[in-house]
């Protein structure tokens, strides 16, 4: 199956000096004949390790290797010999390259079996691997989420235990059947009350008070005050039941919460009291600004859609485009307006009466709407006019293509991570239905193993734990119930 192969650098003079000995590996079947002065270069390496231990102890090289035959002097390595190529390089160029197609991780794990440093590799493969860990550290993460959205905490008490379900009740659709009926009500309830605020706008169902001023219909300030009493419901037992009140506080999306309800506390507490002491024409115009402020509602519907969310994502990781974009755009509003300005300014019936109020027509044409208000009149005008509109055109889809596969990268990643994160818990929880069944067969079934270091998914915050006082998973790590694993990986 094996063809036999020699390295192309190997010298086959069958010396038995230090410098020129030779030693045969047998790495997965393929045979490879290396010789010592290049594995002299990196003793601290495996290979090089083996080299003086074959000189000075032979019987120590058991330690080092799979097996040896004394006879042949051949070494023998239950490794991958794909991955064994790239090794060779370190002997050779003095880096490490990683072919492509190989995993990351488990070539990761076959430098550190042949005492490779990491420093070896070359750059592009570090970023590859750099990737690859970040990527699996966030589904270590959302595994320990969804585990602890799943079971909680087991060894909190009373009401830090409802004051958890409280939590995830509220925060954590995915976490159970109620929670997800509280998410539809809630995105029920902020469709209601855009509507409610779009429809109280027309004139034919507002309603004329005894002074001739119009106001909402009272069955729409009825259901009004219904969402915004849902709405503080809501804020309230999400400030109670969250772990960190003022980061809480200070999260984008509560501030918008917040916004969202505010405006109408201050609008009762201005029509109610405050008509004794300011005057009714202020208060009118206050409770009107707060009204509009009513529109930030909308924003609430991004909790509840990850599409949104994605979106909002994959845009601050395109800010580098979207200045791009905005450069592009200043850049050449202010030069197609002064250029619109100088050609237009000395005809009789000019639209261009100054070059701030000839940024309204650049912005305009540069962005196609070409609302028609402003327009050249001069024949050099309408060249400006041709040329601004083509350089817009240019300079709005320069950037749109990064952004959309910013998009399109993100969104993918989160299906991903979620699809990955799910499989790794069916995993862990087939495991466990595994162990209990062979704790039955040996009548010993009060102990439920749970291994967890030989996965289709190496995920390193999981198995191996940076930093101090972090525990990791081994292959004789015990389970006795899903909860305790929850509470193992999430401690």
């Amino acid at each position: 199956m094996w063809g036999m192969q020699r390295a192309r650098y190997a010298d086959c003079s069958g010396s038995e000096g230090s410098e020129d000995r030779e030693l045969m590996l047998n790495i997965g079947g393929v045979r490879q004949v290396l010789h010592a002065h290049m594995l002299n270069r990196f003793p601290e390496t495996r290979l090089g390790e083996l080299l003086h231990t074959s000189l000075q102890a032979p019987e120590d090289v058991l330690a080092l290797c799979d097996d040896y035959d004394p006879d042949t002097r051949e070494f023998y390595f239950d490794r991958d010999p794909q991955a064994f190529r790239s090794i060779l390089e370190l002997y050779v160029y003095g880096e490490v390259h990683m072919k492509r197609g190989v995993c990351a991780m488990c070539f990761l794990k076959e430098m550190e079996y042949w005492r490779v440093p990491a420093d070896c590799l070359d750059d592009c493969c570090k970023c590859a691997l750099r990737e690859v860990q970040e990527e699996l550290q966030e589904i270590a993460e959302k595994v320990r989420t969804l585990l602890v959205d799943r079971d909680g905490g087991p060894h909190t008490g009373g009401w830090q235990r409802v004051q958890a379900s409280v939590w995830r009740l509220m925060e954590k659709p995915e976490s159970s059947m109620a929670a997800h009926i509280v998410a539809i009500v809630s995105f029920v309830f902020i469709l209601l009350s855009s509507v409610v605020m779009c429809v109280g706008t027309i004139p034919e169902l507002q309603v004329e008070d005894a002074e001739g001023v119009r106001s909402e219909h009272p069955t729409l300030e009825m259901m009004e005050s219904a969402c915004i009493g849902w709405f503080t419901l809501e804020y309230v037992l999400r400030l109670f039941s969250c772990p960190h009140k003022l980061k809480f506080a200070l999260a984008f999306m509560n501030i918008i919460d917040f916004m969202a309800i505010m405006p109408f506390y201050v609008v009762l507490v201005l029509t109610r009291l405050g008509a004794g002491v300011i005057e009714l024409a202020n208060v009118q115009q206050a409770v009107q600004a707060l009204r509009i402020m009513r529109i930030a509602r909308i924003f609430k519907l991004a909790r509840h859609s990850s599409g949104l969310q994605t979106l909002t994502s994959a845009l601050k990781s395109s800010f580098k485009e979207l200045g791009l974009l905005l450069m592009y755009m200043g850049v050449g509003v202010f030069l197609f307006s002064a250029l619109g300005y100088t050609m237009e300014q000395n005809h009789p019936d000019t639209l261009f009466t100054s070059i701030p109020q000839s940024f309204w027509w650049a912005v305009i044409t540069m962005t196609t709407v070409g609302y028609g208000d402003v327009y050249p009149k001069t024949t050099l005008g309408r060249c400006n006019a041709a040329i601004s509109f083509l350089c817009g055109v240019i300079a709005i889809a320069l950037p749109i293509h990064p952004i959309i596969n910013n998009f399109v990268l993100f969104y993918n990643k989160q299906q991903v991570l979620e699809t990955a994160a799910k499989h790794e818990i069916e995993l862990m929880a087939l495991r466990s239905c595994q162990a209990q069944l062979l704790g039955h067969a040996h009548g010993d079934a009060a102990s439920i193993s749970l291994h967890t270091c030989h996965t289709d998914t190496f995920l390193p915050l999981v198995h191996e734990p940076q930093g101090p006082g972090v525990r990791g998973a081994s292959a004789d790590t015990s389970f006795k119930s899903s909860t305790e694993a929850s509470d193992y990986y999430s401690s």
